[in-house]
């Protein structure tokens, strides 16, 4: 009897991976198609606004884009762009590091413990509700109209954000497997940086994302309250001085400074998403 022989087939443990021999289009079409699409989209835009400004709409209401451009280069070769735009960088990211480890700190220590936070919510919830711009003239007060005002006025906006959305994700960690952490002799201690640490990421991450913009906007007020420096007092200045283009032009590097800042906590974030399951992660 002829023995069959053996078919030459080594066996591997779990999903056999195969590179993908794909070329450089292949990968990255998608975000290069993304890409193109944007700039058409802001080239359309700006030439929409260069053509429609003065024949159809009056140019001493929104400038135009070459007006815009030509106030920068001079702001830049006179210093007054890069003086005013570091004192506002300066403020934005103080405040928001204020205002995210404090937020974060304490909706996780609040949030993970049950009794605290039914007692602390009312008046969390009520500090919240305050608009912070009326907080700036009790701010004035306390901290001048230096830098440390508006940096504590961006920090106290960035604050309520990231502390309810950390308290969010601790409280909506499933129960189950809490129980199952008990279950197997886990303490305290296991249950707050085993499970409930990893599983506010997910909120912490949100509300750092959210207040990116909040920090520019109580930075921006407080300039624009009591200040003499900064991308808020050039926009206040501009506009006293129906100086459009000026107007325009700050609020173009404000937009750029939230591109950045969005992109930095896209950035950070990435590590704490290596817990989440593979299709759940950015």
């Amino acid at each position: 009897m002829t023995a069959i022989p053996k078919p030459d087939v080594t066996w591997a443990h779990g999903p056999v991976e195969e590179p993908a021999n794909r070329t450089w289009w292949a990968k990255h079409k998608t975000t290069v198609m993304v890409a193109g699409l944007r700039l058409v989209l802001l080239a359309a835009a700006l030439a929409a606004w260069q053509l429609t400004s003065g024949p159809v709409i009056d140019r001493t209401l929104v400038s135009s884009p070459t007006a815009v451009w030509h106030q920068l280069v001079t702001w830049s070769g006179d210093g007054t762009l890069w003086r005013n735009t570091w004192i506002t960088v300066k403020e934005v990211v103080l405040g928001y590091a204020l205002g995210a480890i404090t937020g974060a700190t304490a909706g996780f220590l609040i949030a993970s413990t049950r009794t605290l936070g039914r007692v602390l919510d009312p008046f969390i919830m009520g500090l919240y509700s305050i608009p912070k711009v009326a907080l700036a003239p009790l701010f004035i007060v306390w901290f001048g109209i230096g830098v440390e005002m508006k940096v504590v006025l961006a920090a106290a906006t960035v604050f309520f954000l990231v502390f309810i959305n950390t308290a969010h994700g601790v409280r909506e960690i499933d129960p189950a497997l809490l129980d199952s952490v008990r279950l197997m002799g886990g303490r305290r201690r296991d249950l707050l940086f085993k499970v409930m640490l990893p599983g506010s990421m997910s909120g912490l991450i949100t509300g750092l994302r959210v207040s990116v913009p909040y920090a520019l906007i109580g930075a921006v007020i407080g300039e624009l309250v009591a200040s003499n420096q900064g991308l808020g007092f050039l926009i206040n200045d501009s506009a006293s001085q129906f100086n459009i283009a000026g107007v325009f032009a700050a609020l173009i590097v404000l937009s750029v400074i939230a591109a950045i800042l969005n992109q930095g906590v896209t950035l950070l974030a990435r590590p704490a998403n290596r817990w989440k399951p593979l299709e759940d992660r950015e």
